[in-house]
């Protein structure tokens, strides 16, 4: 019913709810709801010059119906799906024809870091382009290229040759934003000049699985469709974010939008600048989670920190004498709660870096010093080892926890497709009713240890269970890879 109101009734809405929540209402929340904090106005006349367009142009290959290409136009605009509808009902809603090239556009936002021409935005905005345009606040149009780009945050940094003196924004601190505190969005999605909208920041370091760095600030701030890449600033003017994706069914702002924090920002612009590329920290561990169950294994109240599933042979941690089962609880003097805190302080420390990383192992703490590495952005391709061959022993078959146990032979190895250097004993079948079948064991899987002690045979893993059982133990902590080699933790109950 509302939507299809007149302007009039848009009018009386807020009176007509005043009236609703009584005359108190009508005096006190009209003054709460129009009016932001002082000086929005004052900051978006500051920084707006240093708000930028960026237009982009791709070729691509269309197929060609003898009715002509559909004509682009910006992204969310009013024009869209009305071309949209006519031109597939025009060609019968069908395709065909040769392929031949076709130039498509897209529209997003940046801002200046640098007078001498240094523009961030999203890599999303520039991704895969031919061309790409910086749009100034007063319609100057200049063509860019880029400096760098890191997927992972989604982050470029572009720089054009400036045609006269620029206006710069500097990088605030975003680790002093507080939960409510004003923000300003300010986007040039149209190259119609900066639009600006302003909210409060809604919630900070937000993990919404788009990446392994996630730790998004999120605003209610308006930021719609060609916003990408625009800064996000506090009423100092300084860019604490760079505003970068919505939650939206829609496509338009619903009050849901995630800004990467310039601390992030700061340090990404400055290596691409000095590099080219990203260089962070590698410390050679392949981490997961540190569940109740896991941590009662491992005696470690409360449970907390990251937990080393696997090591890599080529890594610092390695040689430094970290292990699998070792749980890192600080790295370089920072606290590590979960896996993603210690996957971002590894991330964001220098190259070459000796830091201390304390670990737990067997219920007490050690500290060990690492010299980080530089992690690629390319697959680690593993040396291929070739093992040495196993007898073809009969498998022995027994149960434990819920599951057939079988010692490997050159056979099973076969039937499961299980590579050579995967040692344990195999797990065959998974009661469907056990605690095994809930944390997804399956057979093909291989129990390397048992309670961090190596197991070779079904008759270890029996005897290591049944010892627990004695000694009061409620779970038992396992070690366990799939074919590939790949390990993970897993704590199973024994009562």
């Amino acid at each position: 019913m509302f939507a299809a109101t007149s302007a009039l009734s848009h009018r009386l809405r807020p009176l007509l709810a005043a009236v609703c929540l009584g005359a108190a209402a009508v005096l006190i929340s009209k003054p709460a709801f129009a009016r932001g904090p002082e000086g929005i106005a004052d900051v978006a006349e500051k920084v707006i010059d240093a708000v930028v367009n960026i237009s982009t142009s791709q070729t691509v290959e269309v197929k060609n119906d003898g009715h002509g290409a559909m004509p682009q136009l910006p992204p969310g605009s009013p024009f869209e799906e009305f071309f949209d509808d006519f031109f597939k009902n025009r060609r019968g809603g069908k395709g065909g024809g040769d392929l031949m090239p076709h130039k498509t556009n897209s529209l997003g936002s940046g801002f200046i870091v640098d007078p001498a021409g240094v523009v961030v935005t999203n890599n999303h905005v520039i991704a895969d382009a031919d061309e790409i345009n910086v749009i100034l606040n007063d319609g100057t149009k200049i063509k860019a290229e880029i400096v760098g780009i890191d997927k992972k945050t989604d982050l470029a940094v572009l720089k054009f040759k400036p045609p006269h003196p620029l206006t710069a924004v500097k990088f605030g601190d975003s680790d002093k934003l507080r939960l409510g505190d004003w923000v300003i969005a300010i986007g040039n999605p149209f190259s119609l000049g900066g639009t600006v909208t302003a909210g409060i920041v809604s919630a900070k370091n937000r993990d919404i699985s788009s990446g392994p760095y996630d730790s998004y600030i999120q605003t209610d701030a308006a930021i719609n469709r060609g916003n990408s890449g625009g800064p996000l600033f506090n009423l100092d003017g300084e860019v604490i974010g760079v505003n970068t994706l919505i939650i939206s069914p829609s496509g338009g702002s619903i009050g849901i939008g995630f800004a990467v924090p310039s601390k992030t920002v700061a340090a990404v612009v400055d290596q691409l600048r000095q590099y080219g590329e990203l260089r962070r920290g590698w410390l050679g561990v392949r981490i997961q989670s540190v569940t109740d169950e896991i941590a009662d294994s491992l005696n470690i109240h409360p449970a907390r920190g990251a937990l080393v599933a696997g090591i890599d042979d080529k890594g610092p941690a390695k040689p430094a004498g970290i292990e699998p089962g070792d749980v890192v609880i600080k790295f370089d003097g920072k606290d590590i709660k979960e896996p993603k805190d210690l996957s971002r302080v590894v991330a964001d420390t220098a190259v070459g870096k000796e830091v201390d990383v304390v670990i737990i192992r067997k219920g007490q703490e050690e500290t060990h010093h690492v010299t980080l590495g530089k992690l690629e952005d390319t697959d680690k391709v593993q040396a291929a080892l070739k093992p040495k061959e196993e007898p073809a022993d009969k498998p022995v078959t027994q149960k434990a926890l819920g599951l057939d146990l079988a010692t490997l032979s050159k056979d099973l190895r076969s039937k499961f497709k299980i590579k050579d250097t995967v040692k344990g004993v195999l797990i065959t079948g998974v009661d469907g009713a056990s605690d095994a079948a809930d944390k997804r064991l399956s057979a093909g899987d291989v129990i390397v240890e048992v309670a961090q002690e190596a197991v070779s045979s079904a008759a270890d893993i029996k005897k290591r269970v049944d010892q627990l059982k004695k000694d009061g133990k409620k779970s038992v902590l396992l070690l366990v890879s799939n074919a590939d080699g790949e390990l993970r933790f897993v704590a199973l109950s024994v009562q």
